[in-house]
C-alpha cells in the first residue's frame, strides 16, 4: 500500500458547481497515481489570515489516477468547507493520505449498479471511471433534492455511465419510487454487484434488495472524524461479522468502504 504522507499540493482549480458545492483539483501526481477509488485525504483548512478548524475534513476523492490531479467535490456548509472553497488556483493546501480502505472491482464482473445522494456522488464518482476503464458497464440512479443540484457530469467522467435521475421537487426520489425503478432495472440487466453512499434510507433500501436478489454489494460510509487514522476512534460503527457477531470498526481505518450486508444502521 501507498504510504500515508503529508504533504502540500499547490491548487489548479477552485470551482463553484450548482448550488452548494464546490471543485477542487490538485497537482498531486504522485499522490493521485496512488489513490483508489473511495478512499479520502484529510484536508487541512485555513482562511486567508492562516486561521481556521483545529481539526482536518475528511474529504472523499473524486478525481484520482496516474497522469491525472487529484480531485475533491466538496458541499459548502460550515467553516472548514468554506475556508476550502476560498482557495485560489496557485494556493497550497495541506492533504494527509491516501487514507482508508476502497472499493474492489472483480475480474469477473460485467456490470454494477450505482446508488447515490448529495456528495455520495463524488465518493461513487472515481468507481465509474475505474469500472469503465475495465470495461464494466455502469447503471447508476443519482438522487438530489432538485434538478440544479444533480451532479450528472461531475460523477460521469470520462465513463460511459447510463445515469438516471431522481428528485425530491418531484417525489421521484421517495423510497418506494426508487424501489420499483431499482428491482426493473435489475430484472431487466442483473448487476454483479451494487454499490451505495449518501443516504440511510437509500442505503437500507439497497441493502434489502441486494439480499433478496443475492446480489453482492459495497457501501462508503460516511462519518465524523478526528484524526483519520485510526487513532482516536470518533469515527466508530457498528458493523456484522461473519459469523454474525457485531464488531466496532473505525470507519477511517476498517472502512470507509464496507460489505453492503454487514453495516449496520446508524
Amino acid at each position: 500500500m501507498f504510504p500515508v504522507v503529508e504533504a502540500t499540493a499547490r491548487v489548479v482549480e477552485s470551482t463553484p458547481v450548482g448550488r452548494r458545492y464546490h471543485r477542487l483539483l490538485l497537482d498531486a501526481p504522485a499522490l493521485s497515481a496512488a489513490s483508489r477509488p473511495g478512499q479520502f485525504f484529510h484536508l487541512l483548512c485555513r482562511d486567508g489570515a492562516g486561521n481556521g478548524p483545529y481539526l482536518r475534513r475528511p474529504m472523499s476523492i473524486w478525481r484520482c489516477g496516474p497522469g491525472r490531479e487529484l480531485g475533491f467535490l466538496l458541499h459548502v456548509k460550515g467553516r472548514g468547507t468554506a475556508a476550502l472553497a476560498a482557495l485560489r488556483a496557485g494556493d497550497g493546501l495541506s492533504l494527509l493520505g491516501p487514507l482508508g480502505q476502497g472499493f474492489v472491482l472483480e475480474p469477473d464482473w460485467r456490470r454494477i449498479l450505482i446508488l447515490a445522494r448529495g456528495v455520495g456522488l463524488a465518493t461513487l464518482a472515481p468507481l465509474t471511471e475505474a469500472a469503465a476503464a475495465r470495461g464494466i458497464a455502469v447503471q447508476a440512479v443519482l438522487s438530489a433534492q432538485a434538478p440544479e443540484d444533480l451532479m450528472a457530469e461531475a460523477f460521469a467522467g470520462d465513463s460511459d455511465a447510463a445515469i438516471t435521475a431522481v428528485f425530491d421537487s418531484d417525489g421521484s426520489s421517495a423510497v418506494p419510487a426508487v424501489e420499483a425503478l431499482l428491482r426493473a432495472q435489475v430484472e431487466k440487466e442483473w448487476p454483479d454487484a451494487v454499490f451505495t453512499c449518501g443516504s440511510n434510507r437509500l442505503f437500507l433500501l439497497l441493502q434489502s434488495l441486494a439480499a433478496e436478489y443475492g446480489i453482492p454489494g459495497q457501501i462508503a460510509l460516511e462519518q465524523q472524524m478526528g484524526c483519520g487514522l485510526g487513532m482516536c476512534f470518533c469515527c466508530v460503527r457498528q458493523i456484522r461479522a461473519p459469523d454474525g457477531s457485531v464488531q466496532n470498526l473505525r470507519v477511517c481505518a476498517e472502512g470507509p468502504v464496507f460489505d453492503l450486508q454487514a453495516a449496520l444502521a446508524w
